[in-house]
């Protein structure tokens, strides 16, 4: 379930030179707007028992606005309560997306959005024109509300006992809140670890985090229609409902096989433990953040396979992040048309146009360009081996917030390109090439001539 888009938090349309110049800057100033003070708030002394330098709380804050979840201090021991709430609240701003929050501001001071405004929101949220904003916005935040206080409530009954009323229930808001918009923030410092064969903390989280990756447009379109039998779905709900439980098996089964034997972090847990942690990585690896068995002794292929989910990540117009479900969908099943030299690109018996199809691979191009260009730069600022550098700028850039351990030691501009990966993330690398490129609408079309490729 989602509600804006955690990578590109507008679908953008350009009918025309102004309009494709302007949303990117305004996706990516409101971004800012938010972003810069937080950061100085970060830095006061009554959010933080140590105090903060405004790099780290700038990398704080990105990281809980973008809902990714990496950390360069320890959550739980560093921030006070004043502070734990501050990031409790950024993380629901990153969750629900700015074109929400905004709209819900309007509503409350009576004012009314523009129909520039309405329409980029609807847009963003993937549904029609016609659709009302206010009740939609209004159902938007009752679900994300009412899923986190679920979510709180089942999570009480295990840390209430364990930590008192007053701590068991913050624990479990907090986490709640962290989950529900997959943002990966612990109180933990060995993040869930130590609930590694716990069924009821583990089963919780992750249905909130699934259920925050599945994409709002998922389930607006399941209340709507799934009564009406699963053709009547839309083709992305369709895509979505079987891609999602087609990764957490595959990613499972690759995660038991491949740490079965590994002393430090399947081994030496019970079978039906080894089951549940390869589960728990599975689904928190596109774009949750948690961990319940530490990652640095994970075997390279395992490694592999989790940079594999992150970059997949979630659903489009969710609270996940990653290149889309539906993105490499679209581009696979495109290859697949190619390569049996079929005309149309077709799914559940529906044609995909070309349009989807050009900016999935466009997507995909992009993406990968930031990715290589945020490797070396990090690899010239950090003393850390191309795996460790790869899996941390790919957990930034997917907005996952998993660490393979280099987070911690970054340098003051290995964090500041962390920051830049994050928000490049968290707004879109199409957002970006389009405040970049300035695309102009051509009229002109040119004599047709063959390439050779391949």
């Amino acid at each position: 379930m989602s509600y804006l888009p955690k990578r590109g938090l507008y679908p953008l349309q350009h009918n025309n030179e102004e309009k494709g110049g302007s949303e990117p800057k305004i996706i990516l100033s409101s971004f800012l707007a938010i972003l810069l003070p937080s950061a100085l708030l970060l830095t006061l002394p009554v959010f933080s028992v140590t105090g903060l330098s405004f790099m780290d709380a700038l990398f704080t804050a990105t990281s809980a606005i973008s809902v990714t979840g990496l950390g360069v201090v320890d959550t739980g021991t560093h921030f006070t309560t004043s502070g734990k709430i501050v990031l409790m609240f950024l993380m629901q701003i990153g969750g629900l997306g700015q074109m929400t929050l905004s709209a819900v501001l309007l509503y409350i001071f009576g004012l009314r959005l523009s129909l520039r405004q309405q329409a980029l929101a609807k847009e963003a949220l993937g549904q029609e024109k016609k659709v009302n904003l206010r009740k939609l916005i209004k159902g938007i935040i009752c679900f994300a509300l009412i899923a986190e206080l679920i979510g709180m409530i089942v999570l009480s009954f295990r840390w209430v006992p364990e930590f008192g009323i007053a701590e068991g229930l913050f624990y479990a808001a907090f986490h709640s809140v962290s989950a529900f918009n997959n943002a990966g923030f612990s109180l933990f410092s060995d993040s869930l670890m130590g609930y590694v064969g716990d069924p009821l903390v583990i089963f919780t989280l992750s249905l909130l985090f699934i259920g925050g990756g599945l994409g709002f447009t998922v389930i607006v379109d399941l209340v709507k229609n799934g009564s009406k039998g699963f053709k009547r779905l839309q083709l992305h709900t369709k895509i979505m409902l079987i891609a999602t439980p087609t990764l957490l098996l595959v990613g499972t089964l690759f995660f038991y096989i491949l740490e079965y034997q590994n002393p430090n972090t399947l081994g030496a847990l019970s079978s039906g433990d080894k089951w549940l942690a390869a589960f728990f990585q599975s689904a928190s690896a596109r774009t949750a953040g948690f961990n319940s068995v530490d990652l640095t002794q994970f075997t390279q292929p395992a490694l592999l396979i989790m940079i594999i989910l992150m970059l997949i990540g979630a659903g489009s117009t969710s609270t996940g992040g990653g290149l889309k479900v539906s993105t490499i969908t679209v581009a696979a099943v495109a290859t697949w048309t190619f390569l049996r030299q079929k005309k149309n690109v077709v799914m559940f018996k529906r044609t995909i146009g070309w349009p989807i199809v050009t900016k999935s691979l466009a997507i995909i191009v992009v993406s990968g360009s930031l990715l290589a260009i945020a490797m070396f730069s990090l690899m010239l600022t950090e003393k850390a081996g191309f795996d460790k550098v790869m899996f941390e700028v790919i957990s930034a850039f997917a907005t996952v917030g998993l660490t393979a351990g280099l987070t911690a030691e970054l340098s003051e501009p290995g964090k500041f390109i962390m920051v830049i990966v994050m928000i490049i993330g968290r707004i879109g690398p199409l957002t970006l090439a389009y405040m970049l490129a300035r695309p102009e609408v051509s009229r002109v079309k040119y004599p047709e001539e063959n390439v050779l490729t391949g």
